[in-house]
């Protein structure tokens, strides 16, 4: 079997438990506990909401235990500049909270610098890893290329090796057995399950103490920058900011790219950028893309990107309204920050204690 197969064939499995999981969410929700979040780098742009953030909502509003992580370590990994993180987190908050994410019984939202008993796990975790199988993880591999091509990286660090070791302490610290990921995720979240699986057969066989997370693989397709050719990203100045105003989200799409073919067609493959702004539109309004463009048909890219603006700027409306009065109460963001870490903590603290226990170094 080739590579190519193999990651097809492991994909495919990851899906179908994906499909069956969210089946069983919506009956057996408390089942559950879901680990996800961010890297505080800056504020959210539309990629997030539509690629993540949404699902968070509806999975925390069906009821299951859902743990909003802002990584802020982790940017450290890749990032020389560190000067933003304290606001950054603050900003990540306020783009939950006005999205929809609801601190209380179901949600916790805390950074990781604050959680120390999850740095705790490290150590162990990392016996049960080689070096050869950081080395080789697909998605490190990538994200080091990239860094050190585009200049985020002058050298590699071992906190960049070690990452997929630092998300299973993320993940298992809390016992997080569901992880919402696209595709490219897949390795971490391999790793994780190894990981788990390990510390159980090395030192609670009969007993295990962590589960082996599963990947609940996105349903929204990958949503391109407004140059229509690289994924959104801040960086890459091809993005459209959450906390946007509604004339600066016109002049922005106003420059999206398209193409110099009048009339509007819904063909991906062919004519990627027009593809992604009905996309867009499509993620605002519920429509089928090929209906969109019908309807537009030979209104050209001009009708295009109005039709995208009037529909981006009304799904976000009442997002920006209560993103604007969180603004306004800092103390607030804060509080959801303490205690979200405390929280995180007291379930951090029962978690370490078995871990010593089934390592024998209780005193």
């Amino acid at each position: 079997m080739s590579d190519e197969n193999k990651e097809n064939g492991t994909y495919e499995a990851a899906l179908e438990t994906s499909r069956k999981i969210e089946a069983d969410i919506l009956v057996n929700p408390k089942k559950y506990r879901v680990l996800t979040g961010d890297r505080p780098t800056g504020r959210l742009h539309i990629g997030h909401y539509f690629g993540s953030i949404q699902n968070r909502v509806r999975l925390s509003r069906l009821g299951v235990p859902t743990m909003v992580l802002i990584a802020d370590y982790q940017v450290l990994t890749d990032h020389d500049a560190f000067d933003q993180i304290s606001q950054n987190t603050k900003e990540l908050v306020i783009d939950y909270l006005a999205a929809g994410i609801e601190p209380g019984e179901n949600v916790i939202i805390y950074p990781h610098s604050y959680v120390p008993e999850c740095n705790q796990l490290m150590l162990p975790f990392l016996t049960l890893v080689t070096s050869a199988e950081l080395e080789r993880n697909p998605t490190v591999k990538e994200e080091i290329a990239s860094g050190l091509s585009n200049g985020k990286m002058k050298t590699v660090n071992a906190g960049m090796l070690t990452y997929p070791v630092h998300q299973a302490c993320d993940i298992l610290f809390c016992k997080g057995n569901v992880v919402p990921v696209g595709k490219d995720q897949l390795p971490h979240i391999e790793q994780t399950r190894a990981i788990a699986r390990r510390f159980n057969q090395k030192f609670c066989p009969k007993n295990p103490v962590f589960p082996e997370p599963q990947a609940l693989l996105s349903k929204t397709p990958s949503i391109l920058g407004l140059d229509g050719s690289q994924k959104m990203s801040k960086s890459r100045g091809n993005a459209i900011m959450l906390s946007a105003t509604e004339d600066e989200t016109a002049k922005l799409i106003k420059k999206a790219k398209t193409d110099g073919e009048r009339h509007i067609s819904y063909d991906p493959v062919n004519r990627p950028e027009v593809a992604n702004l009905l996309q867009i539109i499509s993620l605002c309004t519920k429509e089928e893309p090929e209906a969109i463009a019908a309807r537009i048909g030979d209104g050209g890219g001009g009708m295009l990107k109005n039709t995208l603006t009037e529909a981006l700027n009304e799904t976000l409306r009442p997002l920006r309204a209560k993103r604007a009065e969180l603004e306004k109460n800092p103390d607030y963001i804060r509080q959801v920050l303490l205690d979200g870490s405390r929280r995180a903590r007291e379930i951090g603290i029962k978690t370490l204690e078995e871990v010593r226990r089934v390592m024998n170094m209780e005193i």
